[in-house]
């Protein structure tokens, strides 16, 4: 089983991680496209320090390969319908 479904799998966001929909709830509270460093701001992580942000842009480029978000081209993330 992987650790983040795809979309189309499960009922809802309540099947993922808890720190994935911690993620998810961030970017639709930003109510519009969101970047990584605004995610990690959000989340306590200190940007100013560089790789940090790195694993946060792997677990939301998941997030988007599986359909639970939308990655633009300009590399900002945007939750889908």
């Amino acid at each position: 089983m992987l650790k983040v479904p795809y979309r189309s799998e499960v009922a809802d966001a309540s099947a993922l991680p808890v720190d994935y929909q911690r993620m998810l709830q961030i970017v639709k509270a930003a109510g519009g496209p969101v970047m990584v460093k605004e995610v990690g701001a959000e989340l306590g992580i200190d940007a100013s320090v560089p790789g940090r942000l790195e694993p946060l842009c792997g677990k939301l480029s998941k997030l988007a390969a599986r359909g639970w978000l939308y990655k633009l081209p300009n590399g900002t993330y945007r939750i889908r319908p």
